[in-house]
């Protein structure tokens, strides 16, 4: 069984927690364009770099009639705290229990201070209209990624 999501596969549907006491589906989001960004952890230098980028850009990226939204493990506490103090203008979803993040494969073993752990690997997904999965970045370094990601979603 296929458990991962596939380059020009239908995404598989989910539902998660999300800031503003919302629950987020995939299904609900159909027919617009979804950025799904998995970061490591709020209020960290790079995580909030790449928050900061999607808050910049948001605009550009709704003419594109696109959905953004973030994804770390962190609890919604944490997430709300977060998004306010960046005036994120996009939401965060809580993936506490992993789900989210096994089903895009982005837990992988880190170096933290010289230990080993399991932790989120910075990585975006675009998903089409339709459900489709049309690209993946993998290994993100921040700078200059959004733009990446607004070029592919204009390419759509």
């Amino acid at each position: 069984m296929k458990t991962s999501v596939m380059l020009d596969q239908a995404v598989p549907d989910f539902e998660l927690p999300a800031t503003g006491g919302k629950t987020i589906s995939l299904a609900s989001l159909k027919g617009k364009n979804v950025v799904i960004y998995f970061y490591p952890k709020d209020n960290t230098p790079g995580c909030t770099l790449e928050g900061q980028g999607f808050r910049d850009q948001h605009a550009e990226f709704a003419k594109f009639n696109t959905v953004i939204l973030g994804v770390s493990r962190d609890n919604l506490s944490s997430h709300e705290k977060f998004k306010a103090e960046q005036n994120f203008s996009f939401d965060l979803l809580s993936d506490s229990e992993e789900i989210l993040s096994k089903l895009f494969d982005v837990i992988k073993l880190k170096n933290m201070y010289g230990k080993e752990v399991m932790g989120i690997e910075r990585s975006t997904f675009v998903i089409d209209k339709q459900g489709v999965l049309r690209q993946e970045w993998r290994k993100v370094k921040v700078e200059g990624h959004v733009a990446e990601v607004l070029e592919a979603i204009k390419a759509l």
